[in-house]
């Protein structure tokens, strides 16, 4: 290589030195807000966490206190005071709220479980489980007709939700005096496959006291072990 060659590359290099450090002074700070925005962004995601942690271990605790007070009206008005985080949690404290009611002033129970069975933005759990607590509540205030139809649109779901709204719909069955619908009805659950033993055992128990028969053992595969 010449020495004119040699010159032409260092100068080459220099020319491409020199525009690198322009481009740098240009837009070298996007690089470095950029790795500002990085940077502050995961400590916002991990304060959020935190916040979220303590918030949730806060809610919790308030639920604790209030349960672990030794009056049944205490704890009632200890939950209805506690101030959710979000609507699951707002969820909850009200099913535990009716719980608490439930005894006393049932249809003050039935209502705050409807407002939760029928409020938007939950998940279906909470809806469901609500629909149950309140249709079982006696004197409740309840309309017979209001209770079958909630009962109906959850027969209609599946997994054990299902086969409860079938148990509760058969308590109707019985209040109305249709003692052969509920025999069948008890049955058709006591042989379902996705019956717990519990519920079997329960149902089970409802059909011996309404003078029907036991499904055959081999028909629910557990019936003959639950003692």
């Amino acid at each position: 290589m010449s020495d004119t060659d040699s010159f032409i590359d260092e100068v080459t290099e220099e020319v491409r030195r020199d525009r690198l450090f322009g481009l740098m002074k240009r837009y070298g700070w996007i690089a470095g807000l950029a790795v500002l925005l990085i940077v502050g962004g995961a400590a916002w995601n991990e304060w959020r966490k935190a916040q979220d942690r303590a918030e949730a271990e806060a809610f919790g605790d308030a639920i604790k206190s209030a349960l672990e007070l030794p009056e049944r009206d205490a704890r009632a008005d200890a939950l209805a005071a506690i101030e959710a985080p979000d609507a699951g949690g707002q969820a909850v404290v009200d099913l535990l709220t009716a719980a608490e009611f439930g005894t006393q002033n049932a249809q003050d129970a039935a209502n705050r479980l409807l407002a939760v069975a029928d409020r938007d933005g939950i998940e279906p759990v909470y809806r469901q489980l609500a629909t149950l607590k309140a249709v079982a509540l006696p004197d409740s205030g309840l309309s017979l007709d209001d209770r079958r139809a909630r009962l109906d649109g959850l027969a209609l779901s599946g997994g054990l939700v299902r086969l409860l709204a079938e148990e509760q719909l058969a308590m109707i069955d019985i209040e109305t005096g249709d003692t052969a619908a509920a025999i069948d009805r008890l049955t058709q659950v006591a042989q379902d496959a996705q019956a717990t033993a519990g519920l079997r055992r329960r149902v089970s128990q409802v059909i011996v006291a309404l003078g029907g028969d036991l499904p055959e053992a081999g028909a629910t595969g557990q019936l003959g072990n639950e003692g």
